[in-house]
């Protein structure tokens, strides 16, 4: 009875840890546009051109810092005409960053006047930072862009010119 038992349990863990596999998180952060559009798919519920973003915003802020997977602390503030905290997603995609992880937290303030959102990712060891921020002006061509397909989305966001859909400046290093 009790080996029956062992091995019904090790038959059930051994298919669900089948089913839970995702190849999206094959490799933390996910590298290829596929295996980043799947995660973030997977964080998001869906990938539209503002989880894009995020996972822009996390690459070119972690490239910025010379900062690997789970190197940055990650301060998100939203903007109450954000319509969901999508571009956050995005960056817990590109960067591992994560609140489990305490590494990944929204702020309760507000992003600031006429932002979308703003960013401020650090580097955990050296404490050097950037700040990004996304103009509520992206917004239009954003949601225009997300009635298209995914590879559309991708492309409107990671072809653009930073500066069309966000800035991103240097902050002072802290300890």
């Amino acid at each position: 009875m009790r080996t029956a038992l062992i091995t019904a349990l090790v038959a059930t863990l051994i298919g669900t840890a089948a089913h839970a596999h995702d190849p999206s998180f094959d490799r933390i952060p996910p590298q290829t546009r596929e295996e980043l559009i799947a995660a973030g798919k997977r964080v998001h519920g869906g990938f539209g051109t503002l989880v894009a973003l995020g996972i822009r915003i996390g690459t070119d802020a972690a490239e910025r810092l010379g900062a690997g997977p789970r190197e940055v602390d990650v301060t998100y503030f939203d903007s109450p005409a954000a319509p969901c905290a999508c571009i956050v997603d995005g960056i817990t995609v590109a960067t591992a960053a994560s609140p489990g992880q305490r590494t990944l937290r929204i702020a309760p303030e507000p992003a600031g006047y006429g932002l979308l959102a703003r960013v401020v990712i650090r580097h955990r060891r050296t404490g050097r930072a950037v700040e990004a921020a996304v103009p509520l002006e992206v917004l239009p061509g954003m949601s225009e862009v997300n009635a298209r397909e995914e590879g559309v989305r991708w492309a409107y966001v990671m072809h653009a010119d930073r500066d069309e859909h966000f800035t991103l400046t240097d902050l002072p290093a802290k300890p």
